[in-house]
């Protein structure tokens, strides 16, 4: 498979088969993904790869933590406050596009709850990534972690699976660090829900528009 190619077939995938992903699978694309570039090769990224019985008791004491109203906030903004156009504007219609094909208006407060929480089971995947990053990192370190996460869907892609990077996950990580025994001075960035796409859930359907080039692409 072709990069573009990757690129072009890789969705945020929100409905999971049940299938397991081989473990060889996952450890390759991880270690290949490593190769992606890093400001002075510092190489940020820390990873945690659940499957299995230790991913259904992650999930089982996520969901016990939210059902007890326990309120963990989140460690860093995943969007600058007051967000404005045209990245507000385009952040709606995304998340609507999303509510329109499962058929929960935005009236249904309880269905869109019931939705959200579908992030702390990975969507039904049968693997899941997670990836911290030591607190003392700054903004460089913290592009370089995109760029290795988007070398491992990539590669995800070119064996067959799909993928959906879930920055909730940063919104439990009073839950996650201490079941990962993730070391206190790393924060976590976000989870990468790892497996194949049901092909007739209607939220994967989903494929969101990108701008034109012509809002952001300058030639001189």
């Amino acid at each position: 498979m072709r990069v573009s190619e990757a690129l072009e077939k890789r969705i945020s995938v929100r409905a999971f088969l049940p299938d397991p992903v081989p473990q060889d699978v996952l450890t390759t694309c991880l270690k290949q993904a490593a190769r992606a570039p890093s400001g002075g090769n510092l190489q940020p990224w820390i990873v945690t790869l659940v499957t299995g019985e230790k991913w259904e008791a992650l999930k089982a004491e996520t969901a016990r933590a939210i059902a007890a109203g326990e309120r963990q906030g989140l460690e860093y903004p995943v969007y600058p406050p007051n967000l404005h156009d045209p990245y507000r504007s385009r952040r709606f219609a995304v998340g609507e596009a999303m509510y329109a094909r499962l058929g929960v208006g935005r009236e249904d407060k309880a269905g869109r709850r019931a939705w959200f929480a579908n992030n702390y089971r990975g969507f039904g995947a049968p693997a899941m990534v997670f990836v911290h990053v030591d607190r003392r990192m700054g903004p460089p370190q913290w592009a370089d972690m995109g760029m290795f996460l988007q070398s491992f869907m990539l590669l995800l892609q070119q064996e067959g699976y799909d993928s959906c990077a879930q920055e909730a996950w940063a919104m439990q990580h009073a839950t996650v660090d201490p079941f990962l025994g993730a070391d206190p001075e790393t924060m976590l960035f976000c989870g990468v829900a790892v497996g194949k796409r049901d092909p007739d859930h209607p939220v994967n359907g989903l494929r969101t528009e990108r701008a034109p080039e012509a809002e952001w692409l300058r030639t001189l």
